[in-house]
């Protein structure tokens, strides 16, 4: 499956690439392939006439060198293009500044700033790219001009990445570009997918420049696309089936106040495809029946945990931090079936070291799905420190509790113990409201009951969770109050669309 997905790449990954590259007997000449590139792309996707005027910043690194061969060749193919670069020459690499050389040779001048009488009908951005350094924040006159770029509102191609945007982690680091256009080099960068890398980098374009750099650097990072996830999908259902083919899910949760978490949970795995959910709620007086749903099970914790038909448990929604929830989350983790651990279930594992002892040591497979906050209390540290670096923040927890990581955001990241990461580019700000999160896991959790891998029932799970969010705003529901009972509904509908288009393509 790997061969067939994209990967992603860091940073070090990416210098790495370069180097082999540029050590063969005859290297390429990989400034001039990303100029043209960037320049082609403009022409093809970002430019609205054929003879446009375009703004080009160039910065003291490659990623200027780049930006100096994009405007060359627009210059030549009849644009009205000024650019601006204001850095010690004495200090640019030399194929930078060759680059900018060529452009002065055969096209004309260099302005020291952004000239204030003059309109442009794109900008594009080559201002330092991966290049930035991360202890290091946009400033000076850089900051002058991502700020005056931003306030022109007209459409900007950032080259690599938007300037500003940290290239592994997706921060920012003093002002980021706002792109429309982001044309990345070589191979995806997480930067650009998680954190605020989708609100900045636009519509992406990935140039390799003729490299084949999983092959050069062992990939360990990939995207999660419509692509990949069609490869994880449940196959049809069979005529002869019963429900017991399509498995049992537990939740346990549902405390006083909270009944509502592991109900939108128990809906979840229903809608989605489990033959049985059963709910054991924690909440002293609960109905016997959830007349919206009645196909749901209810159940005490204790009678829960004597089912034996049970597949899969999802522990958290609702849940609630006291001695008694404790003993059952206690409980839960001696369960011989995957675990999907959520809200208050990571709480405790934070505050109790003996249940994280426990949870290491399992056999069968346990999901971990914690926001930033519960995942900088699992790892005794700060928000700002798992958001800053969220890619290993994801696969310090996964090694550590030996768990499946799910650290939702923009771009949620799943992790895997031996170092594997998938980025999520699927989802919408809709998302950003109560129980959408218990929605997610009771949707984990209906599709191991459904014999999905746990591994791949997390991936299919996020990239399904947030395209029914996209699915909900193509209807017009949406984002702003988007609830997460709709998303169940939208999953629902694309889950089985996916499964039986997909499936007649192949007939």
């Amino acid at each position: 499956m790997m061969s067939m997905i994209e990967p992603v790449f860091l940073t070090e990954e990416i210098r790495r690439v370069e180097q082999i590259a540029f050590a063969q007997p005859n290297p390429p000449d990989l400034m001039e392939k990303a100029g043209y590139a960037a320049a082609e792309i403009a022409k093809r996707h970002c430019i609205p006439s054929p003879v446009s005027r375009i703004l080009v910043l160039a910065g003291p690194g490659n990623n200027g060198g780049d930006a100096f061969v994009a405007a060359r060749y627009l210059k030549q193919w009849g644009h009205i293009v000024t650019i601006v670069f204001n850095a010690n020459l004495e200090r640019m690499p030399l194929d930078a500044r060759k680059a900018r050389q060529s452009w002065l040779d055969q096209c004309g001048s260099v302005e020291m700033d952004i000239p204030n009488d003059l309109q442009w009908d794109l900008v594009i951005d080559g201002l330092f790219g991966i290049g930035l350094q991360p202890d290091r924040p946009v400033a000076g006159h850089y900051l002058d001009w991502i700020n005056v770029v931003n306030a022109m509102q007209k459409p900007v191609l950032a080259l690599d990445i938007p300037s500003g945007l940290g290239g592994d982690d997706g921060g920012i680091h003093g002002a980021v570009i706002r792109a429309a256009f982001t044309v990345t080099f070589i191979g995806l960068k997480p930067g650009v997918l998680t954190q605020y890398g989708p609100q900045y980098s636009g519509k992406l374009f990935v140039c390799n420049l003729g490299l084949d750099p999983a092959a050069m650097v062992l990939p360990r990072k990939w995207v999660i696309n419509q692509k990949m996830v069609q490869m994880l999908l449940p196959p049809p259902r069979p005529a002869n089936s019963h429900k017991g083919d399509f498995g049992s899910v537990g939740i346990l949760g549902g405390n006083a106040g909270m009944v509502g978490a592991a109900i939108l949970a128990g809906r979840a795995a229903l809608h989605l495809g489990a033959g049985r959910v059963y709910l054991g709620m924690l909440a002293s007086s609960v109905p016997d029946i959830d007349f919206t749903t009645p196909e749901l099970m209810m159940r005490t914790p204790a009678e829960l945990f004597e089912l034996s038909s049970i597949n899969c448990l999802v522990v958290g929604p609702g849940m609630d931090m006291n001695e008694l929830t404790y003993k059952y989350l206690e409980s839960a983790l001696c369960c011989d079936v995957p675990l999907i651990l959520d809200a208050d279930a990571l709480n405790h594992i934070a505050f109790h070291n003996e249940l994280a002892n426990q949870l290491k040591r399992r056999e069968p497979a346990t999901i971990l799905t914690p926001h930033p906050m519960e995942a900088a209390r699992l790892l005794d540290t700060d928000v700002s420190i798992v958001q800053s670096c969220r890619l290993d923040a994801a696969i310090r927890l996964s090694t550590k509790l030996n768990c499946f990581v799910l650290l939702k955001g923009a771009g949620s990241i799943c992790a895997k113990p031996d170092g594997t990461c998938f980025i999520n580019t699927s989802g919408n700000p809709g998302l950003s409201s109560a129980g959408t999160g218990d929605v997610l896991s009771g949707i984990i959790g209906a599709l191991i009951a459904q014999k999905l891998k746990p591994e791949d029932a997390l991936v299919l799970a996020v990239y399904l969770h947030g395209a029914a969010a996209e699915e909900l705003v193509k209807q017009n529901t949406g984002p702003v109050g988007m609830t997460a009972s709709e998303i169940i509904l939208a999953a629902r509908l694309l889950l089985n669309r996916w499964i039986y288009q997909h499936d007649s393509l192949k007939e």
